[in-house]
């Protein structure tokens, strides 16, 4: 689990592309100490990767073929800046939002404006993201928790204040661009919830009733 508080901008060492996977190496001394070890988790542009070898202040993971297709990972090349951040340990601060690493899938930067002090991006997203976004909500872009200022039926907007547009990859990035996307996982767990039948059985005699009781009770439960 990830806060989406990007800890360092490394650096593509290479990327080697299979025909359905792939291996990247990133260099980030912020991030790669001593004491990171084959097997913990590191976010790269808010995909969640498991580190197989540590080299120096690098560190390599392997790209499955699911996130190929839903991230724009696969086309990094050598020299790409890339947001870093580490797991969140047990007893860290949430000083972003919950972030799973678990694209949801892209979209593409429709227009970067000032905004006083900020710079406000528009990002155009598929409808299958767009229902999970909501105004005031959270979203991950790039691995960046950030706060949800507007919402049409295409496209969403964000403001960065100035640390975080020239301390993220979103400071190198222009119109036309693509973004990595994770959604609020609440929304998509509440969702799913809402979609499932009603089935019956024992499902209905436990509780009081089937999956609209349980759905209900688990609104409630989290305060919905």
């Amino acid at each position: 689990m990830f806060t989406g508080i990007v800890e360092d901008l490394g650096t593509v060492v290479r990327l080697d592309r299979g025909a359905d996977f792939a291996h990247l190496t990133v260099d980030s001394p912020v991030v790669v100490t001593d004491r990171t070890v084959i097997g913990e988790s590191i976010a790269v542009n808010g995909v969640c990767l498991t580190v197989t070898a540590v080299h120096g202040t690098a560190f390599t993971a392997d790209v499955m073929h699911e996130t190929l297709r839903r991230s724009s990972l696969g086309t990094l090349r050598r020299g790409d800046h890339v947001d870093v951040e580490r797991a969140m340990p047990a007893d860290g601060r949430f000083s972003g939002h919950i972030v799973s690493g678990h694209i949801d899938g892209t979209g593409v930067i429709e227009s970067i404006t000032p905004d006083g002090i900020a710079k406000a991006y528009t990002i155009r997203a598929p409808y299958g993201l767009m229902r999970f976004i909501a105004e005031k909500g959270s979203i991950a872009v790039e691995g960046i928790s950030l706060t949800v200022t507007t919402v049409t039926e295409t496209a969403f907007g964000v403001s960065l204040i100035p640390h975080t547009a020239s301390h993220t990859v979103l400071a190198e990035r222009g119109v036309g661009d693509i973004v990595n996307l994770e959604t609020d996982p609440i929304a998509k767990y509440v969702d799913r919830l809402l979609a499932l039948p009603s089935r019956g059985g024992d499902a209905n005699r436990e509780g009081s009733g089937g999956s609209g009781a349980i759905t209900e009770n688990f609104l409630i439960e989290h305060g919905f």
